[in-house]
């Protein structure tokens, strides 16, 4: 029996099913999607016996996974990595993943079925199939880990470094008198979340100020979530004077919450983001921001990729690249209320 019959005799689906959930996995429903992921574990699919004579060919392709298409600043990393990789001659192949561990792993497949030979995850943990590789494996396999930072693991990563920044930001707001300070964090879940509230924390423990857990909310990076965790810090007693967001996004929902309640930005509260994405100087008033550099963390992953697949491995497991504060009108010095 073929291996797509065997995975969709195991999952109870047919075999046009099982086609489409590994070509095109977001046409889908979640709840067979699952099915069919863990019938190709059973099945051992995964070695892909129904192309063995594809084991040694290139298919000039790289498969980038991307955890939310729609947050602009995943597009400026993409288009650095877009940049390299034409000059390597390969093809970037998106997966959006919707933040979907099944999806990830339907789409990282695509390196063991040979439809792509190496692949790069904005996602913060390991790929399913590198699971089970050793640290050595893990090392030499073309795969990156851009942006975020999967705990854990010894794969390539390419980042700026999340704590000095949050720290930064933090100290950018204390610098201005402000000492009730409010953090919008990403998912705690997230290691890149978790590094930025240590920044924030650490900013506040070395200005002898305690860390008070009511003037923290989390989001999800989008600007919906943004309002809700603005609400959240707006419903205490003793409200914050500034906010720092773990992404500007989340900081563009905290504004529209905050003007929302009749406050005005930045006389009544500062604001402070994370990432500069193209639109954070156009916000009203526009966005004091921690600057990453997208383009260029998107450029490095795929560099480093490239040469893995071409035998030359970098010799650094992490490669860290400066980010930058950008000052503009939504942070303005603290005056106490008359």
């Amino acid at each position: 029996m073929s291996g797509v019959k065997e995975v969709a005799r195991i999952a109870g689906v047919s075999t046009a099913t099982v086609s489409r959930a590994i070509n095109n996995p977001e046409k889908v429903a979640e709840k067979t999607l699952k099915k069919v992921i863990a019938a190709v574990s059973d099945a051992g699919y995964s070695v892909n016996h129904l192309a063995r004579n594809l084991r040694t060919s290139k298919t000039s392709n790289v498969v980038v996974l991307v955890p939310n298409i729609t947050n602009p600043f995943y597009s400026e990393v993409i288009r650095g990595m877009e940049r390299v990789a034409h000059t390597y001659g390969y093809s970037v192949l998106l997966g959006d993943t919707q933040d979907s561990e099944d999806r990830e792993a339907v789409y990282a497949s695509m390196l063991t079925t040979k439809r792509a030979d190496g692949l790069i995850t904005l996602c913060p943990r390991i790929p399913q199939l590198s699971k089970q590789m050793t640290s050595d494996e893990l090392l030499n396999a073309p795969i990156v880990n851009a942006c975020e930072c999967a705990r854990d693991t010894v794969m390539r990563t390419v980042k700026i470094d999340n704590i000095a920044a949050a720290k930064e930001a933090t100290e950018h707001l204390l610098n201005l008198g402000h000492r009730r300070i409010g953090l919008v964090a990403g998912p705690f879940e997230s290691p890149l979340s978790i590094e930025r509230l240590n920044g924030y924390s650490m900013a506040l423990k070395t200005a002898g100020i305690a860390y008070d857990d009511t003037l923290v909310a989390s989001g999800d990076f989008s600007i919906e979530s943004g309002k809700t965790a603005a609400e959240k810090i707006l419903s205490i007693e003793n409200r914050p004077t500034a906010i720092f967001c773990s992404n500007d996004e989340m900081a563009l929902g905290v504004m529209t919450a905050l003007k929302s309640n009749g406050a005005k930005i930045p006389d009544d509260i500062s604001i402070i983001g994370f990432d500069d994405i193209h639109y954070a100087q156009y916000f009203d008033p526009p966005l004091t921001t921690i600057a990453q550099p997208a383009g260029d963390l998107g450029e490095l992953a795929m560099s480093q990729l490239c040469e893995i697949l071409a035998g030359n491995p970098p010799q650094s497991r992490n490669a860290v690249l400066p980010h930058k504060l950008i000052e503009r009108e939504s942070t303005k010095p603290y005056k106490p209320a008359k």
